[in-house]
């Protein structure tokens, strides 16, 4: 039985050949990224120099904030499977991926020397020489804001209570009792002469 051998769309020097695209063009050239090259390449004195991988592997880090990849295990990942994002990033089609152990310490690398507060402040500097940015109010912030819609503030509506008298406490003055008496008095006056009034009418 004779076997056919199905022929390759693409030959092999063609995939090497192939250039990254220009999906995140704009932002990393706005990115000088030297200062993190010298710190994260090796310093080796023979063969070809290793600057194209390694800035690869940094435009890959700042790829990873763009897409929203939330771990290096994942972005490992995704450079593995996903060849244009690899070209994206800078890889040619031969690179290859770093492990995810060689990311984090590449990134503890980063994160000991202060060459990240320096790129700031001169992209700082740079955007106020440029008019971008006053100088007045600088501020970095990262934080995640959760946004969600106000409802609408109710009007209130201002309701008048009664002013209640406040009674006072103690013992009543001499002209309440004076009253009360007099009041007393008169009551039994008219219920005597009531009763006089009835007796003659029944006689």
């Amino acid at each position: 039985m004779s076997s056919i051998r199905q022929g390759h769309l693409f030959s092999l020097q063609d995939l090497l050949d192939l250039e990254p695209t220009q999906r995140y063009t704009a932002i990393f050239e706005g990115i000088n990224i030297t200062p993190l090259l010298t710190i994260v390449s090796k310093k080796v004195g023979k063969g070809a120099p290793q600057s194209l991988t390694y800035s690869a592997i940094i435009y890959s880090l700042f790829a990873r904030i763009l897409e929203g990849i939330p771990t290096i295990k994942l972005l490992v990942r995704r450079l593995k499977n996903d060849v244009l994002f690899r070209l994206d990033c800078g890889f040619s089609f031969s690179d290859r991926v770093l492990s995810e152990v060689s990311f984090s310490r590449l990134i503890r690398k980063i994160k000991t020397s202060n060459v990240l507060d320096e790129m700031n402040d001169t992209l700082v500097l740079q955007a106020i020489e440029e008019g971008f940015i006053t100088g007045k109010h600088i501020a970095i912030d990262a934080t995640h804001v959760e946004a969600r819609d106000q409802a609408p503030q109710k009007e209130e509506v201002e309701v008048e209570q009664p002013v209640k008298e406040s009674k006072k406490r103690g013992r009543k003055k001499k002209e309440a009792y004076k009253g009360a008496r007099r009041n007393r008095e008169q009551l039994a006056s008219f219920r005597t002469e009531n009763r006089k009034a009835i007796g003659s009418h029944l006689r």
